[in-house]
C-alpha cells in the first residue's frame, strides 16, 4: 500500500509560496459527510495556516462526488478571481459496479475541467475499499488528504500566477 507508514499531512511550510493573496474555492460532497467534512477541515486549516484569509475561501456543497464536476464547473464560471479549486469527495467501494462508474466519471470530469479551463482543480476524492481506509486518510493514521490537496492548490495557484507573467 502506497500510504503505509506515511502521513499525508506532513509538509514544510517554509517551502511553499506566499498564499496570502490567493483565493480558493472548495466544493464538498455531502455523501460520506463524516469523511468529506474531515477532508474539508484539513484543507481549510492548511490554507489558513498558510496565510489565506477566511474571506478568500469560498465553499459550496454538492450532493455527491459525481456532482463535484458540475459544482467545480459552476464555481469556475461564477468566480473568475479564484486561483484554484479543491474538489472534495469520498467514494467507498460497495457490492456493485457503481463505485467504478462514479470513480471513473469524477476522475475524467475533473481532468476535463483542468484541460478546458484556466483555474486548476485539485482532485481530493478518496476512492477507498472500506470506511476504515477513508477514516485513515481524512484525519486518521495516514494524516489528511485534504491538507495535501490544499498544499497542491497553493502550488498550482502559484504556477498559474507565474504562467501569466
Amino acid at each position: 500500500m502506497a500510504t503505509a507508514g506515511n502521513n499525508l499531512s506532513d509538509y514544510d511550510k517554509n517551502k511553499l509560496p506566499d498564499a496570502s493573496d490567493f483565493r480558493f474555492g472548495i466544493v464538498v460532497s455531502e455523501w460520506n459527510d463524516k469523511i468529506t467534512e474531515g477532508l474539508y477541515e484539513g484543507a481549510y486549516n492548511a490554507l489558513i495556516e498558510n496565510a489565506v484569509q477566511p474571506k478568500r475561501i469560498v465553499r459550496w456543497n454538492v450532493p455527491g462526488s459525481f456532482e463535484l464536476i458540475y459544482g467545480c464547473k459552476k464555481m469556475q464560471e461564477s468566480f473568475d478571481m479564484l486561483d484554484a479549486i479543491i474538489a472534495i469527495g469520498s467514494v467507498i467501494e460497495g457490492e456493485t459496479k457503481h463505485f467504478d462508474f462514479v470513480c471513473e466519471g469524477v476522475t475524467q470530469g475533473i481532468k476535463d475541467l483542468n484541460v478546458q479551463n484556466d483555474t486548476p482543480i485539485i482532485f481530493c476524492v478518496l476512492t477507498d475499499q472500506n470506511m476504515q481506509q477513508a477514516i485513515d486518510r481524512s484525519g486518521g493514521k495516514h494524516g489528511n488528504k485534504g491538507t495535501e490537496a490544499a498544499i497542491a492548490a497553493i502550488k498550482m495557484a502559484k504556477l498559474r500566477q507565474d504562467a501569466r507573467y
